[in-house]
């Protein structure tokens, strides 16, 4: 399963450094965007799987660009990494409440970065798994409750049809019969009319 990861840094010298090191990470493919805001327009129409994202950059800058990718819909849990020369507090608290994931600090340790967005894929992997996985389960419920609602459905018609021979050996069994069919019905929410 190929990943993407969306490298966002105004410095074409950290972008290039980014892009080589990402691409040292098996099925993690790289696409870098020197403006915050295209980077952000790319993410809205296709989504991403990990993000690097560079604090101090123009409007907007990276905090807000984490906010703005927070509310677009699939975006709420795909791993974000701030990466800053800022070794302020107060930044990382409030990247960490905008959404940010995790922090590098610049200059980078290439090995730490390979490490730490290595690992983020491996999750996003693991998490897109499961989604998947939980999907394909609903789908097997879904399709389960409506083979054995058509089962139940089958029965009441078949007890419905035995109804009609009404000879007097059978007569008290036929109506035990439609009367737990009507209760059936009554359970499952057939209506009358459907019943006729």
């Amino acid at each position: 399963m190929t990943l993407s990861a969306i490298i966002v840094d105004d410095s074409e010298i950290n972008l290039t450094l980014f892009k080589h090191l990402v691409g040292k990470i098996a099925g993690l493919e790289p696409r870098c965007f020197q403006s915050s805001s295209e980077g952000l327009t790319w993410c809205e129409r296709h989504g991403a799987d990990i993000v690097v994202v560079d604090y101090m950059m123009p409007e907007p800058d990276g905090i807000e660009f984490i906010r703005r990718l927070r509310s677009f819909p699939g975006m709420d849990d795909v791993p974000v990494v701030m990466v800053t020369a800022n070794d302020l507090k107060e930044v990382r608290y409030t990247a960490l409440q905008a959404g940010a994931t995790d922090f590098l600090t610049k200059p980078v340790d290439k090995n730490e970065f390979v490490a730490r967005i290595g690992n983020m894929a491996t999750l996003r992997r693991s998490q897109k798994l499961l989604t998947d996985r939980a999907a394909l389960l609903a789908a097997e419920v879904a399709a389960a409750t409506a083979t054995i609602v058509e089962r139940e459905r089958e029965t009441i018609f078949r007890l419905a049809k035995a109804a009609e021979y009404r000879d007097p050996e059978t007569g008290a069994h036929i109506m035990r019969m439609a009367a737990y069919s009507r209760m059936i019905a009554a359970v499952l929410g057939i209506g009358a009319e459907e019943l006729s």
